[in-house]
């Protein structure tokens, strides 16, 4: 498997794989790359408008403005359990890039990876911004957006300073947040079938459209209460299958 930056023909050869609606792992299957390299190029140039000769000039310039930043501290401590900085690093950027392509933006998507890749499962926003170098009012909108999602929490500490949460029941609640709001589709498209006129074409495809999202939203609803457990578990403890 080749490793290196892609060159200019690997991203067009990217970019005629997107135009003929092949997914992520068979373009990077085509191209001997892993898909997560695949999947990063795209949703950093542009996601499904990707331009081969724009991401390959908007990749330069990234390499040309890192040659000319500071070099880190050499005073910064290293990783927690003698983790390698620069895989943690790219794994979380890879992490980030799932949550935007589940439709987060981008700067709420790294708030998000980089909450839960903490030991703790928590940040203030000050730490958010030095891990993520970006400003803490860019760090306050993610929040303000994660909050509303039911994706975080946030506790208030000594004095004004509050600590960002993404704790064992978040994903939980935040499963059963979207179980509701695909269950409320069905009840509007449902709404539709006696304005429409029942036994008509369009009645019977709003019908089935809700008979379809009230099996998908109870299955969801039913499955996330079955396995709320599991998030409570540690991975060891988990019981063979």
């Amino acid at each position: 498997m080749p490793g290196g930056r892609l060159t200019e023909q690997e991203r067009r050869q990217i970019e005629l794989g997107l135009a003929d609606g092949l997914a992520y792992a068979e373009i990077a299957r085509r191209l001997d790359r892993p898909t997560s390299t695949i999947t990063r190029e795209v949703m950093r140039n542009g996601g499904p408008a990707y331009r081969a000769d724009l991401a390959h000039r908007s990749t330069e310039q990234r390499a040309h403005r890192r040659k000319r930043v500071t070099p880190p501290d050499p005073r910064t401590p290293p990783q927690a359990h003698g983790r390698d900085a620069e895989a943690v690093r790219a794994y979380e950027e890879v992490f980030a890039t799932v949550f935007m392509q589940s439709g987060l933006p981008k700067m709420t998507a790294r708030v998000l990876a980089g909450l839960y890749m903490t030991d703790m499962g928590s940040l203030t926003a000050a730490e958010l911004a030095g891990r993520l170098q970006i400003s803490t009012a860019s760090v306050s909108k993610a929040i303000a957006f994660l909050e509303s999602q039911g994706l975080v929490r946030r506790e208030r500490e000594e004095g004004r300073r509050e600590r960002y949460i993404v704790d064992d029941d978040v994903l939980y609640q935040s499963t059963m947040a979207s179980a509701r709001a695909t269950s409320h589709l069905g009840e509007v498209a449902r709404q539709g079938v006696g304005i429409l006129g029942s036994g008509t074409p369009a009645a019977a495809r709003l019908e089935n459209i809700a008979r379809f999202i009230d099996f998908v939203s109870e299955s969801i609803a039913r499955a996330a209460d079955q396995a709320r457990e599991i998030l409570h578990t540690r991975p060891e403890e988990t019981p063979p299958t």
